[in-house]
């Protein structure tokens, strides 16, 4: 029996693509279990938050004394705790509080956080007024006509709406992008196997994205400031200064354009034969390898060995898996700009196109060449 390094090749690829999804299928079992701690995990988060919160204010009530501000702070944290708490175990099966924060490709967005972030404050901000102010009495009653006018007025809570509009836009604005990427096939989503956190500041492919920390540094302080002025003044809705919304719209015009200029529609430049030393130049045969040069072949994120197996050559009728060819630290074949493919011999001689589809499921554009008998 003669050795073959071409069936030697298809038999290593073929070991790991079995042990590649037999991973895969063991991670989804384990998912289930990972999601339940990301759940308690969020949820002794939020009552840890409420605990500091009443530590903070027992230790500042020292020289002070005890206040109405500080009752009503501990009061509607506790509601908003509970009201968190409810929610998570409804959405217990997909993670608790993060299920609105995961995206379709099983990812944390960075848009939605955000603007959770800010809904989360504006929430805390008017529960915390109603329960000082109760607007909702009469003011005969109440006398507090006047104050429950400034509490509320639209003068100063008008940068901080701004605000909230503007992430909610953002948010809304950035999902219709991907969704039109995704249509025109120039944007690829490989599914995540969970959500992490390094999401929120990095790309599909796990390196870190300056649009989107920029994006989450420049909300954060601006909420932080708008938090500050709640604190400081805690008898109205707190105001975000003209100039913080200002700097919040260019930060959302810049990660917006960042999200537009995301991706590569996968395209096939040339198709040759493969040549090892030694090998005479040849046209392709039959049983020849092709090395198919291009962009976009292995997407963000498909870089693991489960998605790579997913990759398939288009040679005429014939569908070809792409051969693994592990190296140390990934594998050589296929990459993104280059993939290696046997050509099988149930293709016949004469002209015969050629495609790949990417493990985002995408097809190139096509690619004629000759085979010679």
């Amino acid at each position: 029996v003669a050795h073959s390094p071409v069936a030697a090749r298809q038999w290593v690829s073929d070991e790991l693509a079995q042990s590649a999804r037999a991973v895969t299928a063991h991670g989804r079992e384990a998912g289930l279990a990972r999601l339940d701690l990301v759940r308690r995990g969020g949820l002794r988060a939020v009552w840890g938050a409420v605990l500091v919160l009443l530590l903070g204010q027992a230790l500042t009530a020292v020289g002070s004394g005890w206040t109405g501000a500080r009752t009503a702070g501990l009061c509607t944290a506790l509601v908003l705790a509970a009201l968190l708490s409810a929610a998570a175990h409804v959405h217990r099966a997909r993670g608790g509080l993060l299920a609105p924060l995961i995206g379709e490709d099983n990812r944390l967005s960075t848009t939605r956080a955000v603007a959770a972030a800010w809904l989360l404050f504006l929430s805390f901000s008017l529960l915390f007024l109603a329960v000082r102010f109760p607007a909702l009495r009469p003011p005969a009653t109440t006398g507090t006509a006047t104050t429950t006018v400034t509490a509320f007025g639209l003068s100063r809570a008008a940068g901080l709406l701004t605000a909230l509009a503007l992430v909610a836009a953002v948010s809304v604005t950035a999902r219709l992008v991907v969704t039109a990427g995704i249509a025109a096939g120039r944007l690829q989503k490989v599914r995540a196997d969970r959500p992490r956190a390094a999401d929120l500041l990095c790309d599909d492919s796990g390196r870190a994205c300056l649009a989107d920390v920029q994006y989450l540094l420049v909300s954060c302080a601006v909420l932080a400031l708008a938090a500050v002025g709640l604190a400081h003044d805690p008898a109205r809705l707190p105001g975000v200064p003209w100039s913080l919304v200002l700097l919040l719209g260019v930060s959302a015009a810049w990660h917006l354009a960042a999200k537009c200029a995301e991706g590569v529609r996968p395209t096939i430049h040339s198709v040759v034969r493969s040549r090892e030393a030694g090998d005479l130049d040849a046209p392709i045969r039959t049983g020849d390898d092709i090395e198919i040069r291009g962009r976009g072949f292995v997407p963000p994120g498909a870089g693991a060995p489960d998605p790579l197996t997913r990759l398939v050559v288009h040679i005429g009728p014939v569908h070809a898996h792409v051969p693994l060819v592990p190296v140390q630290g990934g594998f050589a074949n296929p990459t993104d700009t280059a993939l290696t493919v046997p050509l099988p011999a149930d293709v016949e001689p004469g002209r015969v196109e050629v495609s790949v589809v990417t493990a985002a499921g995408v097809e190139t554009n096509r690619v004629t060449i000759d085979v010679v008998d």
